[in-house]
């Protein structure tokens, strides 16, 4: 990508593990912000995103970087969203934009709104895109290209400010669409939260087999549990909050996932090759539906 114009002058990022850090890192490469402005609660790193370069300025405290920063980004977990937007409303200008990177969009609505002063915008985001990997080493400028950015403006939003944060991330090689929260994140359930349950309950039941066999298990793992064991790699914090915040799409998603389940459970038990072998065959049509977006 080659530079382009400034779209804002201070942008604040409260978080800066992989999702924080690579907006850093992609902003600055692309000269789309005049200044960054970091917070994070943990001294240790923010030191070490000092030592990295990923911003201009640095404070433990988010209100100070919220204050005269034009796009306020939270890159925390779910579960500190509504803290730090209390805590950024006395420092947040007319007109600043505030946003988030969860992929729970309901829960952020109704966490940060609250305290979000009317002179100021909120418009959510979720860019989907991520690794197993945290902190702000992991980061990378290309982790949003080509990948899908969902933006989730709740009822009101003023446009112009919807507008903007879908061209900051258009800027950062996402494709963008808007969306209902809670369309959002009954898409997500299944998308993504499923996945991550499923690959969680999987390692963990490896972990509960005899030393000997669990062993054998990591040695031998093939690719479908190496692959489940990258996916549960992932961090541990933010998972505990996007499985609380979205119970309920989850626990309907996870109902369905449970049913269809049993169904190929019967199956195998009774020999009933023609219906396994006809699951089989629908799913490889999402498999390849997912090449055909290019998000394979």
């Amino acid at each position: 990508m080659t530079a382009g114009p400034v779209m804002f002058g201070r942008l604040a990022l409260v978080g800066i593990g992989l999702i924080g850090s690579s907006i850093a890192r992609a902003a600055k490469r692309d000269g789309l912000v005049d200044e960054i402005a970091i917070s994070t609660r943990s001294q240790e790193t923010l030191d070490r995103a000092r030592e990295l370069g990923l911003g201009d300025a640095y404070s433990i405290d988010a209100a100070d970087v919220a204050e005269g920063a034009d796009f306020v980004i939270v890159c925390t977990p779910l579960g500190a969203c509504g803290p730090v937007a209390e805590r950024i409303a006395g420092s947040l200008k007319d007109g600043a934009i505030v946003s988030d990177v969860g992929s729970c969009k309901c829960s952020v609505i109704e966490d940060m709104a609250p305290y979000v002063p009317a002179h100021a915008h909120l418009v959510p985001a979720h860019p989907i895109a991520g690794t197993e990997h945290s902190g702000p080493d992991a980061g990378f400028p290309e982790l949003f290209e080509g990948r899908w950015c969902v933006i989730t403006p709740p009822a009101g939003t003023d446009a112009a400010a919807v507008e903007k944060v879908a061209a900051f991330w258009q800027k950062l090689g996402s494709m963008t669409e808007v969306m209902d929260a809670e369309h959002h994140d009954q898409v997500l359930a299944i998308t993504s939260h499923l996945p991550h349950l499923i690959a969680y309950s999987i390692v963990d039941t490896a972990t509960n087999l005899e030393d000997s066999l669990q062993r054998e298990v990591i040695k031998f793992s093939a690719g479908g549990f190496r692959d489940f064991t990258r996916i549960a790699a992932s961090d541990p914090v933010m998972w505990r909050d996007v499985f609380l915040k979205n119970r309920d799409a989850v626990l309907d998603i996870l109902s369905q996932f449970s049913e269809d389940l049993t169904a190929l459970r019967r199956a195998i038990r009774r020999g009933e090759a023609d219906t396994l072998e006809d699951v089989f065959t629908r799913t490889r049509a999402i498999r390849r539906g997912v090449i055909d977006e290019k998000q394979a």
